[in-house]
């Protein structure tokens, strides 16, 4: 739990001048600074007030309402990873992170510049670790501004502090005007930030609060980011002599350099968790990836942010459950085909798309749906609920509808490949909504046609799946139906776990090496990515054949964890795969008088086209913001 936080440290300094307040917010000391620096509790406080902040794409982020502003639908419904009845395409960023960010870069500002006049209260060991935690703090908050705008306006210090006067601050009004540093300065200055805190913070912490190892992880993040902006970015902006959007092709080598060697840093410190696993067991393997991210000891877990009901909750169990299993919202992460293909151990065509209709042309027929997905990757079956698996105890009943034509001579497509059409009426029973009629079957018994979690074809006014395939990653099964409210899950929230960091070094060495430098690089990120795909249960790769193994590799094993959106970006790929799309589904049958199931693959039945503008790559810096200064230039496009 965190600890409670008995003080509000930051408020709005009435009669500040307006560009001010977008940049630097002195604080009214609702308790004094001796209050706050003259021993631990006041520490700890001020401490749990920065950390709350931080701004982390958790259960309760969407890039397009921003942070904890998110109540339905799912952010992995604008990356192709899903799709959802609620958000249904990418839009502009539209957050409005650029003024809280500011008010968090002031407080680890005034931390650092305050402590030192009360060190005597503490040991030099406090005293450097906390500062260091503050500094931790200030990088994190920059990176999310950097990669969200570009260059931005960077603070180091405090511009102005509690009792000075309006006439002082006025005086000095055009200094406090900041203009926005370079892309590549600011990543260089996140850079001095996470060094210094990984220099000086403890080898452990307190759950939820940094390490040095968690400051070496987010380098490597950030690095890695500041490296692929650098190789493929094409989006610019110059003003003056700083290049606000868009880093120096030749600045990529040391940026893929400076995160690979971070990501080195926690050699020995953390491992992937394998506590169920066992060789050749998909069993076991399944359990144990289910397992990672609800085990708080974790030996992969780098930084959390944690959750406990009822001082700090969220909704990520009732928002995505299976409809069978909570009556309230559910379903709100469908996966998508085209995500799921991705993996291996499904049956596929030669183009790699799912494979359900035979040489003749007409559908295979499944005594089960789960006979599917037999062979699937266990790491696929733990982060996707396939149609008829297990979850709570029961099976999760997935259909698009009942086929009662005939099967004599096989089945045959009910709807061309590649067609958005609707499904044919005759043949084939649906349901609108998850109150049904049951159909008597030739045998006598009775069947819903869709099941008890959908399909249901009234799509956005009925919850229930609307994919054929529902999100496992993170749910918790069995829990109460007390439980199954908003405001009452606790899972923490992994925000850096090691198999990132091994990832983020994998993909750093392949750059390095496809960029000509020395070194075992190419051999290193094979080895890396043979490390996931074992403890995946998937088979070890010979050769890596192209960057696409390493994007695909992380786009698998970081899945539903709120990165796809980042790494996208960062890959400039956003653009061009959300142009014009319709993502695919998988929707299952049951043919009455064949006595089993089939599978159709099509467009979401929607045809929502999903569309990436190219300027969002770069957000929209706040109307308000350029307003109140002359200095802020907006980025291209707004």
């Amino acid at each position: 739990m965190k600890p409670k936080i008995y003080l509000l440290l930051i408020a709005f300094w009435g009669l500040v001048s307006a560009c001010k307040k977008n940049l630097d917010i002195p604080p009214m000391n609702v308790v004094g600074d001796d209050d706050i620096f003259s021993d631990i509790s006041g520490i700890d406080s001020y401490m749990a007030r920065i950390y709350s902040e931080l701004p982390i794409e958790d259960f309760k982020w969407s890039p397009n309402n921003g942070f904890n502003a998110y109540y339905y639908g799912s952010p992995a419904s604008v990356t192709g990873e899903a799709i959802s009845r609620d958000p249904q395409s990418a839009t502009e960023n539209i957050d409005a992170f650029w003024g809280n960010a500011y008010r968090l870069i002031r407080e680890c500002n005034y931390f650092m510049e305050t402590l030192p006049s009360y060190a005597g209260n503490f040991s030099d060991a406090q005293v450097k670790n906390w500062s260091a935690e503050a500094r931790f703090v200030r990088g994190m908050t920059y990176f999310a501004l950097v990669k969200r705008f570009g260059g931005v306006p960077l603070v180091d210090s405090v511009l102005t502090r509690p009792g000075e006067s309006i006439t002082d601050i006025t005086q000095n009004i055009e200094e406090l005007k900041i203009p926005r540093a370079s892309e590549e300065v600011v990543y260089d200055f996140i850079a001095r930030d996470l060094d210094s805190a990984y220099a000086n913070l403890p080898e452990t912490n307190q759950a939820g609060r940094a390490n040095r190892y968690a400051a070496a992880a987010f380098k490597s993040r950030a690095m890695l980011f500041a490296g692929s902006i650098a190789k493929y970015n094409s989006v610019s902006l110059v003003s003056g002599s700083a290049r606000l959007c868009g880093i120096p092709a030749e600045k990529a080598v040391s940026y893929f350099k400076a995160s690979y060697d971070a990501a080195g840093l926690l050699d020995g410190k953390y491992s992937l968790y394998m506590k169920s696993w066992a060789e050749g067991d998909k069993d076991a393997q399944y359990t144990n990836f289910v397992n990672l991210f609800t085990d708080a000891s974790s030996p992969e877990n780098i930084f959390i942010r944690r959750y406990k009901y009822p001082d700090a909750a969220h909704w990520y169990d009732v928002n995505n459950v299976p409809r069978q299993i909570s009556p309230n919202v559910s379903s709100e992460t469908c996966p998508t085909l085209d995500f799921v293909e991705m993996f291996e151990g499904l049956p596929k065509n030669p183009d790699g798309t799912l494979m359900t209709v035979g040489a003749d042309g007409k559908y295979i027929l499944y005594n089960n749906t789960m006979d599917l997905f037999a062979n699937a990757e266990p790491r696929l079956r733990a982060t996707v609920i396939f149609p008829g698996d297990a979850f709570s105890g029961q099976n999760i009943e997935v259909r698009r509808g009942i086929y009662t034509g005939s099967a004599a001579g096989g089945i045959g497509k009910l709807i061309p490949f590649g067609s958005t059409n609707a499904y044919p009426t005759a043949d084939l029973l649906s349901s609108a909504s998850d109150v049904q009629t049951p159909y008597t079957l030739p045998d006598g018994t009775k069947m819903n046609p869709a099941g008890l979690s959908g399909v249901f074809t009234n799509y956005n006014g009925t919850a229930g799946c609307i994919s054929g395939f529902l999100v496992r990653k993170y749910l918790v099964p069995n829990k109460p139906a007390s439980e199954m409210q908003n405001n009452h899950s606790e899972q923490s929230w992994i925000e850096m776990r090691y198999a990132e960091v091994l990832l983020n070094r994998a993909e750093a060495a392949y750059e390095l090496a496809s960029a000509g430098q020395s070194g075992p690089y190419m051999a290193d990120a094979l080895s890396i990515i043979n490390r996931i795909r074992k403890r995946a249960g998937a088979s070890e790769l010979t050769a890596l054949s192209g960057i696409d193994d390493i994007w695909t590799e992380r786009r698998k094993e970081l899945a539903f964890e709120n990165k796809t959106w980042w790494d996208m970006k960062r890959w400039r790929i956003s653009d061009k795969e959300q142009n014009g799309t319709i993502y695919r589904v998988l929707m299952p049958f049951y043919s009455s008088e064949a006595g089993q199931y089939f599978f159709d693959p099509r467009f979401d039945e929607r045809n929502t086209r999903y569309t990436f503008d190219p300027r969002w790559y770069y957000a929209k810096i706040p109307d308000a913001a350029i307003a109140k200064s002359a200095n802020l230039v907006q980025n291209p496009g707004y």
